[in-house]
């Protein structure tokens, strides 16, 4: 497998043109490709950042078999891939000159790739987080529910979705994929985010979905409030979007979760989910700690 064998573009249509089939026929592993990219098409290059994105795609004998992209400053992003095509990835993206600060991918597919960037460009690689990939079998709501109802969050709820995905992204020791508001204003206007009530009204708990893109959504974020939390709010909010994707007629309902949060995973096990693959996300630092 040689580096060339790959190949690397800022023109989102001509990726998607060249590789949205290879996507599409696995909707669960490139979940994050699908919805980023679909998020890009319709919002616009700069919606995660001033820097253009870059994509790539390996192929061999005139198929697609894997692909990339990467969203500055973020993380590189890629599908499933085997050593010696992590290899020639990681050889593709230093001849290239392209500064990679870190990967998220399946498991294997990250280990193998962060020990090829150590191979070819030194430095260290740190597990940040480990995941887990869930799809909706047969929902389950909660028993009992807790007092409330679920409803779409409106624009007289924009200060507080601001105020929720700020510390959504602190709880999870992350950066922010998009500002606050511009995310906020995008997911009130397709109706992207569903509060769960207390019975006096007040918001508790929040679950968003992503766009609807390749037949599958993917449930995220869900946050609850530090001092709301422990009283079944989460998993009525996540039921109600998940409920609410299966009578619009998608085929796949995913989630990712934190492999260090059980109560998450157990929770939304609880409510029918069932898992797909681990996913891990490395770090890369160079020999001074950069």
């Amino acid at each position: 497998m040689r580096p060339d064998d790959w190949y690397c573009t800022q023109d989102l249509t001509g990726f998607l043109a060249h590789a949205g089939g290879f996507l599409r026929s696995r909707p669960d592993l490139h979940t994050v490709a699908l919805t980023v990219t679909e998020t890009l098409r319709t919002s616009g290059l700069r919606a995660y950042g001033d820097e253009p994105p870059v994509f790539g795609v390996l192929e061999l004998g005139g198929q697609v078999r894997a692909a990339y992209f990467r969203t500055p400053p973020f993380r590189l992003n890629v599908t499933p891939l085997g050593p010696d095509e992590a290899d020639s990835l990681a050889a593709h993206l230093i001849a290239l000159g392209h500064s990679v600060p870190g990967v998220i991918a399946a498991r294997d597919t990250a280990e193998a790739f962060a020990a090829a960037w150590r191979r070819h460009a030194g430095g260290r690689s740190l597990v940040s987080q480990r995941q887990r990939l869930y799809r909706l079998g047969n929902l389950t709501l909660p028993n009992p529910l807790p007092p409330g109802r679920a409803r779409v969050a409106g624009k007289e709820d924009r200060e507080r979705l601001i105020r929720w995905y700020g510390e959504f992204i602190d709880a999870v020791g992350d950066h922010a994929a998009r500002d606050a508001a511009a995310w906020a204003d995008a997911r009130i206007a397709r109706g992207g985010i569903t509060f769960w009530e207390s019975g006096d009204g007040a918001p508790v708990a929040m679950a968003g979905v992503t766009r609807v893109v390749a037949g599958q959504v993917r449930v995220a974020p869900v946050y609850t409030p530090p001092h709301l939390r422990g009283r079944g709010y989460a998993g009525a909010a996540t039921a109600a979007v998940s409920r609410s994707a299966l009578t619009s007629g998608v085929r796949e309902v995913l989630l990712f979760t934190d492999l260090a949060n059980p109560t998450s995973n157990s929770l939304y096990q609880r409510i029918g989910y069932r898992a797909v693959s681990d996913f891990a996300a490395y770090d890369f630092r160079d020999d001074r700690g950069f």
